[in-house]
């Protein structure tokens, strides 16, 4: 793959994992009045972190077994792609019905306690975990993608905080099929690739 493709498939990637982080910012940023800039920094820095921090170790897993699956990895790629972007854009959209047919509050996440942020922190980066395994199998280096992750989370949490504050629920609701959507298209087009592009 060469640069520019490299990169703009990294950054797809990091927004696509960013969705749900972006999600409980922008809750955040609507429910908690007159949060600190303190506690957004320190949580944006959490997510972003932990979304460096899972590829490494699902790179580092699927390195052991990538020999194992040489001849038929692209499609393990395709399906774990596919498989956590469909999850996140079913949870999404079950999660736009049970709030509209529930009494239209949002259930947030208080980001200002330590331990609640680690615990989501690492939650809504499990999906990051297979991302890793799947560029292990496709022979790319980890560190620059789990950076590019971790900083494309970094920002978009800033910026889910600032939504939240001043644009309301709308961002919220749609962030997790946006992501899983945007998964599902890198899955295919990484797929595509190796079919017919001689990868």
């Amino acid at each position: 793959m060469n640069e520019p493709a490299w990169l703009f498939s990294a950054v797809l990637i990091g927004f696509s994992l960013s969705m749900d982080a972006f999600a409980i910012s922008v809750s955040s940023g609507i429910a908690i009045p007159g949060l600190k800039p303190f506690y957004a920094l320190r949580a944006s820095f959490f997510f972003g972190l932990f979304q460096f921090l899972m590829p490494v170790a699902g790179w580092f897993s699927g390195n052991s077994l990538a020999s194992y699956i040489d001849a038929f990895d692209h499609w393990v790629v395709f399906v774990l792609l596919s498989f956590i972007g469909g999850k996140m854009a079913l949870e999404s959209l079950r999660g736009k019905k049970e709030k509209s047919a529930g009494d239209g509050t949002a259930k947030t996440t208080d980001i200002r306690s330590l331990w609640t942020l680690l615990t989501v922190s690492v939650t809504t980066s499990i999906d990051a975990l297979a991302v890793g395994v799947s560029f292990s199998f496709m022979n790319q280096g980890i560190w620059r993608n789990a950076l590019i992750i971790g900083v494309v989370t970094f920002c978009c949490c800033m910026a889910g905080f600032e939504f939240g504050r001043r644009l309301g629920r709308y961002f919220e609701k749609w962030a997790g099929l946006a992501g899983g959507l945007m998964l599902i298209g890198v899955g295919t087009k990484l797929l595509l690739e190796h079919l017919f592009g001689g990868n």
